[in-house]
């Protein structure tokens, strides 16, 4: 099986800057915010964000990495900062592709648990295939394919793509 460029360099860079922006529009009112990313690319993607972010805000980001198994989501969600750094804090959960929605549901769980201010959700491919109700309130591009087909997003050195295959 072929793997089939959907999203090249260039794009991603312009993707991640206008979520930045987007997440500095709805956010503009408060002064801090938290940048929650999923293990390995979605805490990647949200480093990405944060850098767009800190050049073209006065937010204060702090990011937070979110450990979650995602074949076993059920499981417990560890995150790298202790909860009550994120009490009564504006949250976004960060993830490269929402596919099923449960990696992102639990994790929403999680932070729901320890009284947060507000959650909205960030990604960089959102497949349509979701099996439970969450959304993404920031993406960057939305892809109807086959169940039979995986979408991938390597973050590698300067030279980001995201395949279809």
């Amino acid at each position: 099986m072929t793997n089939q460029i959907i999203l090249d360099h260039n794009q991603i860079q312009h993707i991640i800057k206008r979520i930045a922006y987007q997440i500095y529009e709805t956010f503009v009112d408060d002064k801090k915010i938290i940048l929650a990313g999923i293990k390995e690319n979605g805490f990647i993607l949200a480093t990405k964000i944060k850098e767009q972010l800190d050049q073209i805000s006065t937010l204060e980001v702090e990011l937070c990495e979110i450990i979650i198994n995602k074949k076993k989501p059920i499981d417990e969600v560890k995150t790298s900062m202790a909860p009550s750094t994120y009490k009564n804090q504006a949250i976004v959960l960060v993830d490269d592709v929402l596919n099923t929605g449960s990696t992102l549901i639990y994790a929403v769980k999680h932070f729901l648990e320890h009284d947060i201010k507000k959650c909205k959700t960030a990604v960089l491919i959102n497949r349509n295939h979701k099996m439970y109700p969450i959304k993404a309130d920031f993406k960057g591009l939305s892809l109807s394919t086959s169940k039979n087909e995986h979408v991938q997003v390597a973050f590698k050195n300067n030279e980001n793509a995201a395949y279809l295959s």
